[in-house]
Formats: structure tokens, sequence, C-alpha cells
């Protein structure tokens, strides 16, 4: 794959160490659009080994020598710098927050305080911390400590010669602030509102990043980050910088973490799905169904992953069951036996997803996973007083045919042969065809959903297969179902079943 050319040019401006040259390219870099950006920001993501290495053996050198001096300090800075760079534009690209937790700010700092001091080029800076260990906010230690030394490394970029810096974590009110000022030439006033862009510096030897990502970092923590007045620390004399990182206040309660449970007899799938998920929420284990309804009997989770095929209880039982104590209960059922039996059993009993076993991308459960965690729970409405059906079908002898099932099922159907559909009060259900001409497959399941409108919809399939069946649960259908047309009184027994009503 051709390398398009500011990428080009910024690897080059990076191998070679020029700063300024590599601020130039970056930018350039970005006004070729979000795929360039992400293209950047994988490559820079590579180029973090050969920079491990040329750092690891610059650092053996100087063990030999007695110490990094003369040339080979300014290569160790160098590289520093340039991982530096790296780290910022790929928190920049990145459109993914990272996991939080509840944590002691001072720990971050402390580390953050520790990386610049043992940067050779911060040797002639004065720093003092002031963090105490209490103060706690909702959030991720690793850009915490990214956040303070980047404004560390801001402040010394600086300043020219010998200066001082001081960190100050402390309270206001309740919400836990952090300050960084230095006692270098200030920002100049054109500069003050555009600090925050990516590329604004007013340093010769800084990269124009760092502050960028700083703000990019108090926007995942729900902060505010900004410059303070020159005597808020109440030094004398004042610092000519401050920076001010004032977060949510610590007395407003944590977010209740998600409960994920996984019910599976083998260990090491319990154990996938929890490294899979357990930052993000809280997974519980049960290694049968009856011990997932123990567990379900105490508490509700807002997540049931099972596996089909376990001993004892079977994972639809499992799911019956579950829907019985909770009646919002969402099942996403695992087998390594796909059946079509199983997968309409399964649309019956509102499982939300049917998962293949073994996984051929595991990032893409992750994805199903957070999308259903993330999605409503599903509300419990009261059945409409309505008896109007709407039919989705464009033959008209089958539409009559469905007309009469329903009609023996004490329903009336609502033929429409058309995508052109006429807002009227919900009904009391849907039935779609897949085979549905003017909206085929996938697109006639999303019309019969939108047409519910809460309500049940049921797909009837000519030739009823896996796919057709998969694709029905997924889309929320109530059950998928073959046309029966022979049959007109089974027919209409199989609808009842799906919108809840008794046999006839």
């Amino acid at each position: 794959m051709e390398i398009p050319a500011p990428l080009a040019q910024l690897l080059q401006a990076l191998d070679a160490g020029d700063l300024p040259a590599a601020r130039a390219a970056a930018a350039a870099l970005q006004r070729t659009g979000a795929h360039s950006v992400q293209l950047a920001a994988e490559v820079l993501h590579e180029l973090r080994q050969p920079l491990l290495g040329v750092k690891a053996y610059a650092q053996l050198l100087a063990e030999d020598g007695g110490g990094p001096t003369g040339p080979l300090r300014l290569l160790l800075a160098q590289v520093e710098r340039m991982e530096q760079i790296v780290s910022d534009y790929i928190r920049l690209a990145s459109e993914r927050h990272a996991p939080q937790q509840r944590l002691s700010l001072a720990a971050p700092i402390w580390a953050a305080a520790k990386l610049f001091s043992v940067n050779p080029d911060s040797a002639r800076i004065s720093l003092e911390v002031e963090a105490p260990e209490d103060i706690t906010i909702q959030g991720n230690a690793r850009l915490i400590e990214q956040l303070t030394l980047n404004l560390l490394n801001n402040a010394r970029d600086a300043m020219a010669g010998r200066g001082r810096v001081k960190v100050v974590l402390t309270r206001d009110g309740a919400h836990p602030v952090l300050y960084v000022a230095d006692w270098g030439p200030g920002i100049p006033d054109e500069l003050r509102e555009r600090i925050f862009e990516p590329y604004v510096t007013a340093s010769k030897r800084g990269t124009g990043l760092g502050l960028a990502v700083c703000r990019r970092i108090a926007q995942e923590h729900h902060a505010q980050i900004g410059l303070a007045p020159q005597g808020t620390l109440r030094d004398v004399p004042p610092p000519a910088t401050v920076f001010r990182v004032l977060f949510p206040p610590t007395d407003v309660a944590p977010p209740r973490r998600q409960r994920l449970l996984v019910v599976d007899d083998e260990t090491i799938i319990r154990m996938v799905f929890r490294d899979l998920m357990g930052k993000e929420c809280e997974v519980i284990e049960a290694a049968s169904g009856e011990e997932a309804l123990d567990l379900l009997r105490e508490a509700p989770v807002d997540l049931i992953v099972t596996d089909k095929n376990l001993p004892g209880l079977s994972g639809l039982e499992l799911a019956q069951q579950a829907r019985r104590l909770y009646s919002t209960s969402r099942v996403i059922l695992m087998t390594g036996y796909p059946s079509l039996v199983t997968t309409q059993q399964a649309l019956e009993l509102g499982v939300v997803d049917y998962l293949l076993k073994p996984f051929d991308d595991i990032r893409e459960v992750r994805t199903l996973l957070r999308a259903t965690l993330a999605a409503p729970p599903p509300s419990v409405t009261a059945a409409p007083a309505a008896r109007r059906v709407d039919v989705l079908e464009d033959n008209p002898t089958t539409a009559a045919q469905i007309a009469e099932a329903l009609e023996l099922a004490g329903l009336e159907a609502r033929v429409l042969p058309t995508a052109e559909l006429i807002a009227l009060e919900p009904p009391a259900g849907v039935v779609v065809s897949w085979d549905f001409a003017p909206a085929y497959g996938r697109k006639a399941l999303e019309l019969g959903k939108a047409l519910a409108q809460g309500a049940p919809f049921v797909v009837l399939a000519e030739h009823l297969t896996m796919e057709t069946a998969l694709e029905s649960l997924r889309a929320g259908a109530a059950a998928c179902l073959p046309k029966l047309l022979s049959d007109t009184t089974a027919l209409s027994r199989e609808l009842s079943r799906a919108f809840k009503k008794g046999v006839p």
C-alpha cells in the first residue's frame, strides 16, 4: 500500500528527530481526513517498537560510559521526545474511551512527576509536588498520569534555562482540582484562547500536541481544563502561568457498574469473558443453569450470556426462567451446534442474539456485548386494546390466507401490499413476509419493526432457513415461522402463540 505523502514526511521527520518538520507533516496529515488520521495512528503505534529498541540500547551504552553524557544524553532526550509525539498523536486520533474506576489522584500525579524527573532535560527544573492521598475521582490512572506529565513537559519547555514548576492537588469545595504552575515567560495574549488546539505552541521545543491531549483526557473525565489567575497559589513571586484541571464533585455517587452474568461449564470460556469485559462491567460467573438461577434470585443482572448445552438446566430453560424472574431479562445464547429449531425457540423466548462457537473474532463479541449493555432494557407494556394486525404481504392469495389465520385467532388483518405505510394507532402486532417484494429480507424486517411501534412482529418465510431465523432474532422479532399456507389452522395456532394469545 502506498503511504500518503504527509504520512511519509511525518515518518521521515520522526526518524530524523526533526520536530518542526514532524509538526508540519502531522498538521498536513490531519487535514487529509479521518481515514488518514487513523492510518497515521496505526503506523505511529508500530513505530513504538523500533523506538523502544533505540532507547534500550542508548541506555545500555550510557551504563557502559558511566551515565548519559554529551551526544548520548541528547540522543536519549530526542528518543523520549519522539515517544511523547507518538503517544500524543495516537491519543488524539483515538475515539475509544478508556475504562475508569475509583482511584486516588495522588498516585498518577506522583508517577508523572517521577517520569518527568528522570528525563535528562528536566534536570534544570526545580519541581515541587503537593498531592495528598485522600482525594479520589472516577477516572483512568494512566490517562491522568499522561495529562499531568504533558502539563509538566509544557511548563519545562516554556523555560529556556533553569526554572521552577509546582504541582498542587487540592479541593475547591466538593471538586478535586489540580494546579500546575511555572515561573517561565508566560503565554502570549494572542495564544491564550488557542493553546488547547493541536500544533499551537509558543515554545520552539514543544510538539504542539501536549495541551490538545490534556483537553481530550479532561473531557473523558468530565473535567474542565484552563488557565487560572496567577495569584491562585499565593506564591511570592506569583507564577507566570497556572493551569487548572477541575474534576467533577466527588460527593456524587459513582455510576452503578452494569452486571454481566456468564454461564458456561467450560472454565476457559468464562475466563475469556471475564478478561474481555471485566474492566467495563461486573462479570459474574456460573458453571451451570442452576447456579445461575441462584445468583439471579439474589439480584438481577443487566445481561446474561449463556451456553445452550449446559449440564442439567439448558441455556434455553435458563432464559425462560430468567424471564419469569425478571420480565426485562436480556439473554444472549451461545452454541457450537446451531439448529433451526433452537433458533426458533430462542426467538420465542426473546433472546437478544445467538453467538456461534468458536467465535470468529472476539472483538466482534465485545462490540455486541457493549451495544447490548448500552441499549435501554426492554420495557414491559400492557397489550394494546386493538385487535388489528398489520400484514406486509404483496401476494393477494397469500395475504388472504394469513388474514384467515388471524381471524381464527380473533384478530383483524389490515393487508399492506406496498412499502408506503399509513400512520395509524399502534397495532396489536405485525406479520411481515421475508419475501415481501417492496422491501425484501432485512429491509422487510426493518419495515415490520417500525410499523409495529413496540408491539410484537412475526416473520413468515416461504423457505425457513438458519439465516432468516437468525436475522429475525437479531431484529427483535417475536417469531420466525414457515408460512404453513396448506394448514390455516396450524398457522393460526402459531401466530396466536407469537402474539401471546390463547389458542382458539
